[in-house]
């Protein structure tokens, strides 16, 4: 694998919906074209993950159509909403097998090939938490599932349901911080047999796919298991990892988690977890925090998948102002870790779109975005983003009554040839001035000739403070550097 690949997350169910309009029929895997595939191996995408591929079932997709605070939000994604625009949560699982109406498990594995054949991996959702209310264990294997009483039934509501086939009370799958998804139903992992199957169950996912997203990966950790149920289990990552890895050495797992347990999920062998903590931070515009953030030892940050947006978070043209968004958006995907682009985010969509969905509103690309991402994507295929060695650089204030220097950045890449890039930027939307270190193999290169890429500009450097060590920046709002050195 790339080290620092690049990630392109493909609502799947909702490019479908817009091929078919395209096509006049009903499109599946099999018609997902060489004209979306192409683009995205010359962008330098080495994963894309399908999301909502597998089954989903008649009773999770009647909650989905009935729960008022979910219409309220399909309507306001959706004013000419259709009752057929919502086919249920893609996490509400009926099973592991790709639903028929996108193609079928044969339509995925030729899909794999024209993607493999672009050197591009395929990723798939598993969903370890819970399974949607038409998974057939309810009927054959209810030990498997989280099982409740008529006390905690009328005490929580919210939590629990009467499973109509056997009059069983079951728990809605949740986290320990919010009420239960109706549409789903609670596994049992105090039940060994249950995680047993879950581990084939990943196994027989691991044989169509180059690597899985692991939905809420920390709520079936020990700890938070049992605070959230109360039941003591056995660790399901450790073992489950291993154990594909072991038929499948280069099979990927990437972790979404919250709550800092990023470091306990690569500790179980996740590849890659989400981080939430860089997101937030740019978006609060909590700018020393960020810095704070980049300090940590390398070994964790490049085991990092960073993002501005995804199925789950705001558009992120919704969210950052385009001054805003410019900066943070060079410091997340020219940093270590997995750079992680989410499904319209390049084309500037405003509109986040609901797993429970199927169809998108009609939006005009943003032609500012598209010019953004279009510098971003040539930029991190640049092989120093992925084999350099990278440093953060101290930065100090210019005088001192100066905060500004907060809001500054600054980062390099250094190849074994002697090539280097300088990346600054300003995430402030107001001029900013800071002292930035530099490091001693730095400072002879200030005679050197450099380029800012970013703006496709010669570059003067300041050799008489190279030479002192400290170079005093003046950034303009929103200011981007990646400035590269090459011999003279």
């Amino acid at each position: 694998m790339f080290r620092h690949p690049a990630l392109h997350q493909l609502n799947t169910r909702v490019y479908l919906t817009e091929r078919s309009r395209e096509l006049g029929r009903r499109a599946t895997l099999d018609d997902v074209p060489d004209s979306l595939l192409d683009p995205l191996a010359a962008d330098g995408i080495n994963i894309i993950w399908l999301l909502s591929v597998w089954s989903t079932g008649d009773k999770s997709r009647t909650i989905s159509r009935a729960n008022r605070e979910w219409l309220q939000e399909f309507a306001h994604t959706l004013p000419d909403l259709q009752v057929e625009d919502i086919v249920g949560s893609g996490f509400a699982i009926r099973n592991y097998s790709v639903a028929e109406e996108i193609g079928g498990t044969p339509a995925l594995a030729a899909l794999r090939k024209r993607l493999a054949s672009r050197g591009i991996r395929l990723m798939l959702d598993f969903v370890p938490n819970h399974m949607g209310l038409d998974h057939p264990w309810l009927d054959s294997h209810p030990e498997y599932f989280v099982q409740g009483n008529a006390e905690q039934l009328r005490a929580a509501p919210q939590n629990y349901f009467v499973h109509d086939a056997s009059g069983r009370v079951f728990a809605h799958g949740r986290d320990p911080y919010f009420p239960g998804w109706p549409d789903t139903v609670q596994l049992d992992y105090s039940n060994p047999a249950l995680q047993a199957q879950l581990q084939q169950e990943l196994m027989n996912i691991a044989a169509q796919c180059d690597g899985v997203r692991c939905d809420m990966a920390m709520l079936v950790t020990p700890e938070v298991f049992e605070r959230t149920w109360d039941k003591r289990i056995a660790d399901y990552w450790s073992p489950t990892i291993r154990a594909v890895k072991n038929k499948h050495p280069d099979f990927v797992f990437m972790a979404e988690v919250y709550w800092d347990m990023e470091s306990q999920l690569h500790e179980v062998g996740f590849d890659y977890c989400y981080d939430k903590r860089l997101y937030d931070r740019l978006r609060d515009r909590d700018y020393v925090g960020v810095r704070g953030h980049l300090c940590a030892g390398l070994d964790y940050q490049t085991k990092l998948a960073r993002f501005l947006e995804n199925h789950d978070e705001p558009r992120v043209a919704d969210t950052f102002t385009h001054a805003h968004h410019v900066p943070a958006a060079a410091l997340t995907f020219l940093s270590p870790g997995l750079r992680f682009f989410h499904h319209g985010q390049a084309e500037g969509r405003r509109k986040r779109i609901s797993p429970h969905l199927v169809r998108a509103p009609q939006e005009a690309p943003n032609e500012q975005t598209r010019a953004l991402y279009a510098r971003l994507l040539q930029l991190q295929q640049d092989p120093i983003f992925h084999v350099g060695e990278w440093q953060l650089l101290e930065i100090t204030r210019a005088w001192a009554d100066n905060w500004s220097s907060d809001c500054l950045i600054a980062w390099t890449w250094r190849e074994a040839s002697g090539r280097a890039v300088l990346c600054i930027v300003n995430l402030a939307d107001h001029e900013a001035q800071g002292s930035i270190h530099l490091p001693s193999w730095l400072q002879p290169m200030a005679a050197h000739r450099w380029t800012n890429r970013w703006t496709q500009e010669a570059f003067a450097m300041p050799a008489d403070q190279w030479q002192q060590g400290r170079w005093t920046l003046f950034a303009q709002a929103s200011q981007v550097f990646v400035i590269e050195g090459q011999s003279p």
